[in-house]
């Protein structure tokens, strides 16, 4: 039995089929030209205990784990959604394991840490008034990571956190800030120390913060139903307690979780991919020409096995890596790999993919037209495939 086939899981797929079948299939041309998705399917997902999975049962979340989370992102877009959607949907996957595992989250209780000077600081107080709201869909989170001249480069941040008595004033700018838009309060990296030391930070700043600005929608190829902005900060003040675990434990907290974001991706990128095999598969039995099927062609029938083979061979990959993010094993290279390999699969598919639809297939009233722009940003977004590559190469020792 595969890792994502149990009986549980199964039930899972089926409650995710219903919701988008019911709740985002009718709605979702609409929000492609809206520009994103309304607050209250948050609320909607989150009564139906969508929103909560993966996040466990003591910080307000559904329960389940990283296979479960996949089997839920896979089912969305299998079942017509996008990934778009999961990016605007879902924003919360990159804006709250920081706060759950510094509060103990992960191990099933919450615990306290101390900030400078002996005070007690609760991280479960962070759980209370963010991570808890989130999940029962009453707000949205962002994460703010990348900057304008940073790029990849995390430990570049410039964005400065000035500590003033109980306060941190910070300056700087974020952009390509998913749910930026939308979002209530920003998970935000910080450097507090000089500008690009690696000595990073963890804040939660609230919108509407004086000197805290929401700047212009970003316009984007693909993922038009998630809204993208740029942030900008002037020496807007930010209570200690809204940071998240330790001073100066940001940047390990960042690359703890990027495991997590970038199977997401994959699972993404080949859930894509199986969605656009069965797209083209469809119309070539359906659409006929010079009097046959265009499936009756064995040019054409030989297409669609290679890009099954490859969206298949990709899901399995995933899996099997997943599986042993899950078990708690060290595997930053095989994440790596997995993620290039499910961007691999989906580029090459979506591309033959709209290739066979013809003329139409190039139509904005084509769904495979919305996965082909969707799937460029999967091999950029989470690090760059060029990134992965510099990760499988050190983990060969080159």
């Amino acid at each position: 039995m595969s890792i994502v086939d149990t009986p549980e899981r199964r039930q899972l797929r089926e409650l995710t089929r219903a919701f988008v079948t019911r709740e985002v299939l009718p709605h979702l041309a609409e929000w492609e030209r809206a520009g994103e998705v309304p607050r209250e399917l948050h609320a909607t997902a989150a009564k139906i205990g969508l929103l909560g999975i993966g996040f466990p049962e003591s910080v307000g979340g559904s329960g389940g784990d990283l296979l479960d989370s996949i089997v839920v992102t896979e089912e969305i877009i299998r079942s017509g959604g996008s990934s778009g959607l999961i990016a605007a949907l879902f924003t919360h996957g990159i804006a709250l394991p920081h706060m759950v595992a510094a509060a103990g989250g992960q191990s099933g209780g919450l615990l306290r840490g101390r900030l400078g000077g002996g005070q007690v600081r609760g991280d479960d107080d962070l759980v209370d008034r963010y991570v808890r709201p989130t999940l029962a869909g009453t707000m949205i989170g962002a994460l703010a990571i990348t900057e304008p001249d940073g790029g990849s480069d995390v430990a570049a941040i410039r964005t400065t956190a000035r500590r003033e008595g109980d306060h941190y004033v910070v300056n700087g700018s974020k952009t390509y800030i998913t749910s930026g838009v939308r979002a209530d309060f920003v998970t935000t990296a910080v450097c507090t120390d000089f500008p690009g030391s690696g000595e990073l930070s963890l804040l939660v700043i609230d919108k509407g913060t004086p000197g805290f600005t929401v700047g212009r929608r970003l316009e984007k190829l693909g993922w038009h139903c998630s809204d993208t902005a740029e942030l900008s900060f002037v020496d807007v003040r930010v209570p200690l307690t809204n940071r998240i675990g330790e001073e100066n434990t940001g940047f390990l907290a960042i690359m703890q979780h990027f495991a997590a974001e970038r199977l997401s991706l994959a699972t993404q990128a080949y859930a894509t991919a199986q969605r656009c095999v069965e797209l083209a598969t469809r119309w070539c039995r359906d659409r006929a020409t010079f009097g046959r099927p265009l499936a009756s062609r064995q040019l054409v029938r030989h297409r669609l096995a290679e890009m099954h083979t490859r969206a298949e061979a990709a899901r399995a990959y995933v899996h099997e890596v997943a599986a042993r993010v899950a078990a708690g094993e060290p595997v930053v290279t095989e994440v790596a790999m997995a993620k290039n390999v499910a961007v691999a699969a989906c580029d090459q598919v979506v591309d033959q993919a709209l290739q066979l639809h013809g003329g139409f297939g190039y139509l904005r009233d084509a769904e495979v037209e919305r996965h082909y722009r969707d799937a460029r940003i999967l091999g950029i977004g989470g690090g760059t495939t060029e990134i992965m590559n510099e990760i499988i190469a050190k983990g060969m020792g080159l």
